[in-house]
Order: structure tokens, then sequence, then C-alpha cells
């Protein structure tokens, strides 16, 4: 006898790997990442488009989020900075990207927005190792404090407050990314964002 409902769709489909939660690789291990805020998660998604943008315009390089990059193969160290950019010194812009799997490339450009699961031995051990692997600089986004510290090394720091605009300084020339805007809590978009 009918009911006049359809049988309800069975589902077969199994977890992909975007299921699979968020790791890096250090030492050969895989470390889960602590999960990440909204709020940071948006101010992420702001310094992407942001940057990303400008970085196509200008054809420097690529701007890509949360990718697994290989810094040291011998050692199998791999790290996901919320937010890089690879400047076309190191990956032309002709040269295709692996479809599937790490990038083998050493960002020039690493940034970290510090979600309140963070330890901050943590950050700081990545900072170190982003230095040592040959990145150029990394920016530490503070959420919590309106504040991104810009490193140029491990020891040389520029502080910017919602205040100031964060530029892009000889790596990107003429970017500009008002902290205000960056930092706002409100979700529609801002002029300049």
């Amino acid at each position: 006898m009918s009911t006049g409902f359809a049988d309800p769709p069975t589902s077969t489909a199994t977890p992909s790997d975007s299921d699979e939660p968020l790791y890096e690789v250090v030492n050969g291990e895989k470390v889960e990442l602590p999960p990440m805020g909204i709020f940071c998660n948006v101010i992420a998604s702001r310094i992407d488009r942001k940057m990303a943008s400008f970085v196509d315009e200008h054809r420097l390089g690529t701007v890509v989020t949360e990718a697994l990059l290989i810094l040291d193969r011998e050692a199998n160290l791999r790290r996901r900075p919320d937010v890089a950019f690879v400047a076309a010194d190191r990956w032309p812009l002709d040269r295709e990207v692996p479809e599937t799997g790490d990038w083998d490339v050493v960002p020039t450009l690493a940034v970290e927005v510090v979600s309140p699961h963070d330890l901050s031995k943590e950050v700081e051990g990545k900072l170190n190792e982003y230095f040592a692997h040959g990145v150029r600089a990394v920016w530490v986004v503070h959420p919590d404090y309106r504040r991104i510290y810009c490193y140029t090394s491990p020891t040389e720091t520029k502080i910017l407050d919602e205040k100031a605009t964060l530029d892009g300084g000889d790596l990107l020339p003429g970017f500009g990314l008002p902290l205000s805007d960056l930092f706002r809590r409100t979700a529609g978009a801002a002029a300049t964002v």
C-alpha cells in the first residue's frame, strides 16, 4: 500500500578527503591542527581575497589558503599556513601546479591567523621553521588583540594595530590592507576589502 511519499534516498556516500581534519607533517608525523574559529576564518579569507586579487592583477605569483606546502622533503616537514604567497621567482606563472597532493614549494610569505586553540610555542615554532627554510616574511595575525606582527626574521618584527594599514613591503609593493577593515566584526563587505 502506497502512502503517497517517496522512500527516503539511501546514501552510499563515503567520507571524502575533505572530511579529514586538517593536519601538518612534522618530523614525518601527522599533527592534527586545532579548529579555527569563525572570526579567524573570516580574517584569513579577507587576507586571501585582497592579496590574491592584488597578486593576480600584478602577475606576482600565486596565493593559496590552507595548502600543505613541503618545506623540507628530506625531513618530511609540511606546513599549512592559513594564507601563503608564492612569488613567481619560486614557481613561475607558466608552470602548472600539482593537481593533487602536497605542493613542493617554500612560500615567499606565510600568514598565520592565531585562533583561541593555538598555543604560543607552536606558533613560535612555525615561525622559526618558516625562516629556517627560506620563507622571506611571516605575518602573525592576532584577532583578539587586533594586531598583526610582521616578521622579516625570527627576531625582527613590526607590530601593526587596527589603526594601521598593512603593506606588502618589497614582496608585494603597492599592496595595502587597512586593518580596521580586516578586523571589523560585521559580515558585510567594506569598501576597501
